[in-house]
């Protein structure tokens, strides 16, 4: 076993009982839909991945949601299943990359349902290569939608929950909010801003005697399977990867389970709970190991694949689902580059 495979060993021999011990249980129970039920709720990046999965678990607890994203007529799809699960839906087409758009979702959810209860920054983007070889405007396009989005929404948010006595904000940032990755330089800086928000917006609410009535939470997910992987702008040459990832729906729980039972950070699975008290003890250690990993799934056991930049600028018309099918696509990757193998080593003997 080399020494990567021996420090990724006791890595996850480490993170193992830390996250057990650390688990914090987000599942929803029968009391939760009881809170959400007549709440509002506007989720940005509703159309796809955990913003549609949010979208669509509140409906079924009788929400009031407000759905923001650049797809209108995907936005209508998810709102139907919203009214058809028992909730309420409003449609509001929104780039949240423009402060001006972000004011008129907050106003278009006031006008309608008379106020805002929980915010929810979901929308974000990626850029996965070398920093170098991605061009800087999509750089400054990931900082534009993962950061400026959730200041704009957080800006919009606030000011309402003050004027209305509370109000809760969450914020989805990422492991790498506290571990960076490897080929996701922008994107890593993107979310460590927005957990260094949140923190920030903690503080000066407990300064002005706010804390008992407005919350900010920031959610820490780690890799998961939703339409990200097909829309993030890619540079590596490869087709996009990581390993291993979770389902969506243990973070789509969390995430409702923390804009009900807010906590300042509030990390996602044993996995992200594990790795989060790895880099607390072992920071070097535990950054080197992570972008070992990145660096051998991503760019050496992708397939080829052409530069793109994703949904960037354009939606993906294609990604549409909660979950985004990485996972199976890795995997029949891996079992074709198993089989090349396999007729090599025949060729050889042979």
């Amino acid at each position: 076993m080399n020494k990567r495979a021996l420090a990724m060993a006791a890595l996850l021999a480490l993170a193992a009982p830390l996250g057990g011990c650390m688990t914090t249980n987000t599942e929803l129970r029968a009391r939760d839909a009881r809170l959400v039920a007549g709440r509002t709720f506007v989720v940005t990046g509703a159309s796809s991945g955990f913003g549609r999965g949010v979208a669509e678990r509140l409906g079924a607890m009788r929400a009031n949601v407000v759905l923001a994203a650049r797809r209108t007529e995907l936005l209508e799809e998810v709102a139907a299943r919203v009214r058809a699960a028992g909730g309420r839906a409003l449609v509001v087409t929104t780039d949240v990359s423009d402060p001006a758009a972000v004011d008129r979702l907050a106003d278009a959810a006031a006008a309608r349902f008379g106020r805002v209860d929980v915010w929810i920054n979901n929308a974000g983007v990626g850029a996965i290569g070398r920093f170098e070889e991605i061009p800087v405007t999509d750089h400054a396009r990931v900082v534009d939608v993962n950061f400026k989005g959730v200041v704009y929404g957080s800006h919009a948010a606030l000011r309402r929950f003050r004027a209305q006595g509370g109000g809760t904000l969450v914020n989805v940032g990422s492991v790498e909010s506290r571990i960076p990755l490897a080929y996701h330089a922008s994107y890593a800086a993107t979310k460590a801003a927005v957990l260094a928000l949140g923190r920030a917006l903690n503080e000066e609410l407990r300064l002005n005697g706010l804390r008992r009535t407005v919350k900010v939470a920031t959610v820490l997910p780690w890799a998961a399977d939703t339409e990200y992987w097909a829309n993030t702008a890619n540079y590596s040459g490869r087709s996009p990867r990581m390993r291993p990832m979770d389902g969506p729906g243990e973070t789509v729980d969390a995430i409702i389970y923390a804009s009900l039972h807010p906590r300042e950070e509030l990390a996602v699975g044993w996995k992200a709970k594990g790795a989060l008290r790895s880099h607390a003890l072992f920071p070097d250690l535990t950054e080197r190991i992570a972008g070992g990993i990145v660096h051998r799934e991503q760019m050496k056991r992708g397939v080829p694949a052409v530069p793109t930049a994703g949904s960037l600028y354009d939606p993906n018309k294609a990604a549409r689902g909660v979950e985004g099918g990485a996972r199976a696509r890795m995997k029949q990757e891996d079992e074709a580059r198993r089989e090349v193998k396999r007729r090599r080593r025949e060729r050889a003997r042979n």
